[in-house]
Order: structure tokens, then C-alpha cells, then sequence
């Protein structure tokens, strides 16, 4: 009986491939959910496969079981599409917006591969959300997910199609409350993230003005700088500073430094921005249109409703000190159940699943 149980075929791996990025200096959102996911999935159950542009998360480069696809110049759909087809993959993780999956979204369709497509959407649908290849991948996922329950909800709302929520966790590397908070004699307010207009950074120099005696950081790059570089020197603003692209070692750095963590952006999913901060004990301030769960409304910061609350809520922070000191510690103290170990075992249950139920292509939409 020993000897059979010793010498009986252990179960192959599950095969997952993801059009994510491994690279050690990706800071883009996606990417970092997805190395964070793959680190931690058990080496004896999975294989990863996925692209690298430039030198490799350590963490990834060392996990047997992964197959890292250098990125190029040039001839990556290709190459990549190899791997999602020779043989093909058990499942097809987190779907983007590039040419790959277009392609490989059309050959599952017409060759009715088993190959279970795991769409994860970080962004709450709307008629504009949810055009193009994101509204494919809701309709066309075997398990269609969302990285909050608002966002599980539009999914619903607007394909009439089930999703359930997981969450991102917080990489305690790089983000965690300093060991002594000392509050700055000058109160710094930070903001981190693209600048883009749906980001309305604009507005963070807006606030700059009218508080000149705080100083605001902005981290982040992108098409809307040099307006808001504008915006500052013709508002005589000498309290911003614009930081540029930090990596995450950068970001929580700069943020156990600052006092109130400021993010007035409109459209979104559930920031990771906002869980980074809360967990370095920072105040956040942000828009309610998203319902982000990773801010509790006037216990760990304000989730504003309006441009003039959002002014409101800066203002009542930046005025009270014992305010700021009871929302930065209810705020890491709220942060302490977005452990990425638990959400990456979410994943796993979820892939072992989707691995079991899986048919062909044609049975999944007939049915």
C-alpha cells in the first residue's frame, strides 16, 4: 500500500497564463496585483506563465513552475500567442485591452478551447467602461470578478452578469506606518498617481493655493503634468512639489513622511493608491462616486460626495490635530485585513474551480 501511494502520478500543475508584466520596476497597478498573486501561488500546483520587460521581480525569476517571456521591441503578440497555444493554457488570467487578446479571444472561440478565461475588472462599468475588449471579457469570462463590491456591482448592473468581489492587499515591503509618527511643522499633503484628466490633479493645486501653508507632493507622470506645472507657477503656488515616477520602495517612503494623502479622482475601480496610504496611517481624502472600501468614511478619512466636500474635508483635517492622529490609527488598523496571503489562497480556489468546471468553448456559451 506504501509503495503505491509512493510511486501514484501526483496531479500536473494547473497551467495559467496572463498577459501581465513581470518586471521588478512595473509600478502600474495591474502588474503589481498580478506578481503579487503569482508569488505566492503554490510552485506545486501552478504554472505561471507570463511576459518580462526588463529585469525580473526576484520573487518570480526564483519560483519554479514560471516561464517569464522576455519582452521586445518588436514580434511580442506572436511570440506570446505561442505560449497560449502550444499547448494551450488551463486558464487564461486577468484579459486586457492589447492585440493578444484579441487574438487569442477570437482562435478560443473558433477552436472552442477549454481554456477557462479569468477576467478581473478594476474599474466600475459604465457605458464608456464597458465598451471594447473589457465588455468582451465580462461576457465571454468563465468567472468574471471585480476588485470591490461597487465594481462587482456595475458589473452587474450592466451585463447582468454574476461577479464577486477580491480585493487587493497591501505589499508590507514597501508600505507600513512609521515606527514613531511624528506629525510635520508644516502638514504635507501627498498625492500619488497618473496624471490624467479623469485624475484631476488639478485640483490638488487648486488646494495648494488656498492652503499655502501646507505643502503638497505630487507623485506620478503623464499627459496632464504640464498643465498642472502651469497651473502652479500661474497660481504662485511655492508649496508643490512634483516628484515624478517613484517605485513603490520611493512611494512608501514619501508617504510615512506626509500627514494626509489627497485623491480627487473621479473614475476608478478601488485605488490602490488609497490602501498604500491608509496602511503608512495616512488621511485619506477621495470621491465617494467609487465607494472605495479602503477608506472609511469619517472614522479613517472622507469619501466626499463633492468638489466643495472635498475641500471640506481637507480643511477639517488639516485643522485638527487630534483628528488626524484618530483617523491615521483607525486607518492602519483597517488595512490589517487586506493580507495579500489570504487574497492570493481567494485565487487559487478560484483557479482550481474554474479548472474543474471547465468544457469547450461552444458547450460554455450553448449552455
Amino acid at each position: 500500500m506504501l509503495q503505491a501511494a509512493m510511486t501514484r502520478p501526483q496531479p500536473r500543475p494547473i497551467t495559467v497564463f496572463t498577459p501581465s508584466d513581470a518586471g521588478a520596476g512595473n509600478t502600474n497597478a495591474q502588474n503589481l496585483t498580478v506578481k503579487e498573486i503569482v508569488a505566492r501561488l503554490p510552485e506545486d500546483q501552478f504554472h505561471v506563465t507570463m511576459l518580462c520587460d526588463g529585469n525580473a521581480d526576484p520573487r518570480l525569476s526564483a519560483r519554479m513552475n514560471t516561464r517569464l517571456v522576455g519582452w521586445t521591441r518588436r514580434g511580442n503578440t506572436v511570440r506570446l500567442l505561442r505560449h497560449c497555444l502550444f499547448p494551450p493554457p488551463d486558464i487564461y488570467f486577468f484579459p486586457r485591452c492589447g492585440p493578444l487578446d484579441r487574438v487569442f479571444f477570437d482562435v478560443r472561440k473558433r477552436m472552442g478551447l477549454r481554456t477557462a478565461l479569468i477576467t478581473y475588472i478594476v474599474m466600475a462599468m459604465d457605458p464608456v467602461t464597458s465598451s471594447g475588449m473589457i465588455g468582451r471579457s465580462i461576457r465571454e469570462g468563465d468567472m468574471v470578478f471585480g476588485n470591490s463590491k461597487h465594481v462587482a456591482e456595475t458589473i452587474h448592473q450592466t451585463f447582468g452578469v454574476k461577479a464577486s468581489p477580491i480585493y487587493d492587499g497591501i505589499d508590507r515591503r514597501y508600505y507600513f506606518p512609521a515606527k514613531e509618527r511624528r506629525e510635520n511643522a508644516a502638514l504635507v499633503v501627498f498625492y500619488a498617481g497618473s496624471l490624467q484628466p479623469r485624475k484631476r490633479v488639478e485640483m490638488v493645486i487648486q488646494q495648494a493655493a488656498r492652503l499655502p501653508s501646507a505643502q503638497f507632493r505630487i507623485a506620478g507622470k503623464g499627459e496632464t503634468e504640464r498643465r498642472c506645472r502651469d497651473l502652479a507657477q500661474q497660481s504662485g503656488c511655492r508649496n508643490v512639489s512634483f516628484l515624478g515616477h517613484l517605485s513603490s520602495q520611493r512611494l512608501g517612503e514619501e508617504m510615512r513622511q506626509a500627514d494626509i494623502f489627497f485623491f480627487p479622482s473621479i473614475l476608478e475601480g478601488n485605488p490602490q493608491a488609497l490602501l498604500q496610504a491608509s496602511a503608512c496611517g495616512l488621511v485619506c481624502i477621495a470621491m465617494d462616486l467609487y465607494r472605495s472600501d479602503y477608506v472609511v468614511d469619517g472614522q479613517t478619512g472622507f469619501l466626499a460626495r463633492s468638489d466643495a466636500e472635498l475641500s471640506e474635508g481637507l480643511d477639517r483635517v488639516t485643522g485638527d490635530a487630534a483628528l488626524r492622529r484618530s483617523f491615521s490609527a483607525a486607518a492602519i488598523r483597517h488595512t490589517d485585513q487586506f493580507n495579500w496571503d489570504d487574497i492570493a489562497g481567494q485565487w487559487a480556489a478560484a483557479f482550481q474551480e474554474a479548472v474543474a468546471r471547465r468544457r469547450p468553448y461552444d458547450q460554455q456559451r450553448a449552455s
